[in-house]
């Protein structure tokens, strides 16, 4: 499928429509903190849902396309209703990160990483129980 929106982190989420990746909580908590750690602005807006299940992370529209990370799932949205606002897009869910008016989607390369990060800290912390 072709897209003709701008795949570029850079580009503000809100300005062009975005995807969503969606992990488990436990592994997406993880990952946001490997992100705040990292060098600048490297997450930007998550949404949580109220059940505590899943995080959802902002990525540039198009990341859907080859999107290959197992356990977790990218949704592309093709600007049907996924505009950054204060207020959470899907009843059910709130904001971890909020979106604000400088806020980028997250690099979908650096979210890769924090997440093979993320399940490989927890598979580590599992095994040692």
């Amino acid at each position: 499928m072709e897209t003709s929106q701008s795949n570029d982190p850079g580009t503000p989420a809100g300005d062009t429509g975005c995807d969503l990746v969606t992990v488990p909580a436990r592994q997406g908590l993880e990952a946001v903190d490997i992100l705040r750690r990292g060098p600048g602005d490297a997450v930007g807006p998550v949404l949580h849902d109220d059940g505590g299940g899943t995080l959802g992370f902002v990525v540039p529209a198009g990341t859907a396309a080859g999107w290959d990370v197992p356990g977790s799932t990218c949704t592309e949205t093709d600007g049907r209703g996924l505009r950054l606002s204060p207020e959470p897009p899907v009843e059910g869910s709130d904001w971890l990160l909020p979106p604000g008016e400088a806020d980028l989607a997250t690099d979908p390369a650096v979210l890769r990483r924090a997440l093979g990060e993320a399940a490989r800290l927890i598979e580590a912390a599992d095994s040692c129980r």
